[in-house]
């Protein structure tokens, strides 16, 4: 294992792409990459690429919803924890849940 911490942290936003919205904060112990999705199905799809990159935690923001959150444990399938920053009804999201935006 290495002596650096490798974590990420996810958020939705309706017009971002991981692809292209994602940076790395790095210090001598820990590293962290944020990366910015359109919603679930993208999150979903992201962690496989986290994973390969030695990702050993993920946290969600706040915007995940209670479904959200479920759908990318389920994606994780126990290889890395996830946590979960919460509001109930989050600010950035004129006060929805991810889960009133994200879902069908």
């Amino acid at each position: 294992m290495s002596d650096v911490f490798k974590a990420a942290f996810i958020f939705a936003a309706p017009e971002a792409q991981a692809s292209t919205h994602a940076s790395w904060v790095k210090t001598k112990e820990v590293e962290v990459k944020t990366v910015a999705v359109s919603g679930y199905q993208e999150a979903c799809e992201l962690v496989e690429q986290l994973i390969s990159e030695g990702v050993q935690a993920i946290e969600l923001c706040a915007g995940f919803g209670h479904i959200g959150v479920a759908e990318v444990v389920k994606a994780a399938r126990g290889r890395v924890p996830v946590g979960v920053v919460r509001f109930d009804k989050h600010p950035c999201l004129d006060f929805a849940s991810g889960d009133d935006l994200f879902t069908s």
